[in-house]
């Protein structure tokens, strides 16, 4: 009998830069030919069918035109997208195109993109480097950064893939004019949680200049995404898979999270979280973690990004509260929710933990109050 010990500790480097800038096409393209990515040649540059026409064939044709090889990968837009038969289609497209384990993928759209293209690029070859170029509020805020990837399935969001850095992320200030208005707005729910969660002078901030994002004013789109970058990056530096601490990102989504897959995705991501939230501050009052003034405070604002805060009649409750099981913070079948301490920092728990367990009659509760 033999016994062969495989040693391959290893430290490994995932750092990367996030650049925020208006209109980034062509410094993605200079920072290829500078090295980025090594000596790849060919690009497989993802993206749906919306975003496409807007930012991916510009960034295609800048690569051509630089010499290399790229080709778009297009799928349909929307949440109903991000699932492993998309997933699927993508890999057979890009293996029929000729595109091997040389190749980059690029990421360009939103969180849904980001989230595919990302996946794809972990598992395609058994893994080749991607770059995320975010084209909106929603995937600047949260999706483009973490290295978080992953599919929906029929049960829940986010259930299936993978943690995978991007060598570079770009955040392109000027795509955000493209977005249709609600599309921005949904973004304001990632924006606001960062504050609520990290910083209670960039939540006074938020409340005093809320309108000037939607008049797009360039300072403070440029503050505001440079406050989202370090509020999670702060995060992710520290607790890269999750162990404990990441799961403060998940502020507001145990409801969230529900509620987007129970409207079967009318409502935008943005949007369940605005109303997860709200439901978390009220159940964070009533267990004194977070005063009434300052629960108020919170809803106040997500309002006045024009967030719902109430849960749509056509929810049916009773499922919502059955689909909260399927969070990913649920631990040996009990439900377990993050919550604020007051504005700008987050509860603690014993041993480290920052979520707590709550019981379903408390959930219920606020759900039905709602």
């Amino acid at each position: 009998m033999s016994n062969f010990r495989v040693g391959l500790k290893k430290v490994v480097d995932d750092s990367y830069d996030i650049e925020i800038g208006y209109e980034l096409e062509e410094k993605l393209v200079n920072d290829i030919r500078d090295g980025l990515v090594g000596s790849l040649h060919k690009f497989a540059i993802v993206t749906d069918d919306i975003v496409k026409e807007l930012h991916a064939e510009k960034i295609c044709k800048l690569l051509q035109k630089a010499g290399y090889t790229a080709q778009l990968f297009v799928f349909p837009n929307g949440e109903k997208s991000k699932v492993r038969k998309v997933k699927e289609n993508i890999e057979d497209a890009m293996l029929e195109a000729g595109f091997r384990r040389d190749c980059c993928v690029i990421a360009v759209g939103g969180g849904v993109v980001t989230d595919l293209a990302g996946f794809t690029a972990g598992t395609y070859g058994r893994g080749v480097p991607f770059i995320n170029y975010a084209t909106t509020h929603l995937a600047a805020a949260d999706a483009s950064i973490g290295g978080k990837t992953a599919v929906d399935t029929p049960l829940a969001t986010n259930l299936i893939g993978i943690f995978n850095q991007p060598k570079k992320v770009y955040i392109d200030i000027a795509a955000w004019k493209t977005l249709p208005k609600r599309q921005l707005i949904s973004g304001m729910a990632e924006t606001i949680k960062h504050a609520c969660l990290a910083d209670v002078a960039f939540f006074e901030y938020l409340e005093e200049h809320i309108k000037d994002v939607f008049a797009f004013k360039q300072e403070v789109l440029e503050h505001i995404a440079e406050e989202n970058c370090k509020i999670k990056y702060h995060v992710v530096m520290q607790d890269e898979k999750e162990a404990n601490l990441r799961e403060i990102l998940n502020l507001g989504h145990t409801v969230g999270r529900a509620i987007e897959t129970v409207s079967e995705y009318q409502l935008l991501h943005g949007e369940a979280v605005g109303i997860g939230l709200a439901a978390e501050v009220r159940l964070g009052n009533s267990y004194g973690y977070i005063s009434e003034t300052d629960r108020d405070r919170v809803i106040a604002l997500l309002q006045k990004a024009g967030l719902p805060t109430e849960i749509p009649d056509y929810i049916n409750r009773e499922e919502l509260v059955k689909k909260l099981y399927t969070d990913k913070k649920v631990r040996d079948g009990k439900l377990r929710f993050v919550f604020q301490k007051g504005i700008g920092a987050v509860m603690e728990f014993e041993n480290q933990n920052y979520a707590r367990l709550v019981p379903e009659e408390d959930a219920r509760k606020v759900i039905m109050s709602m």
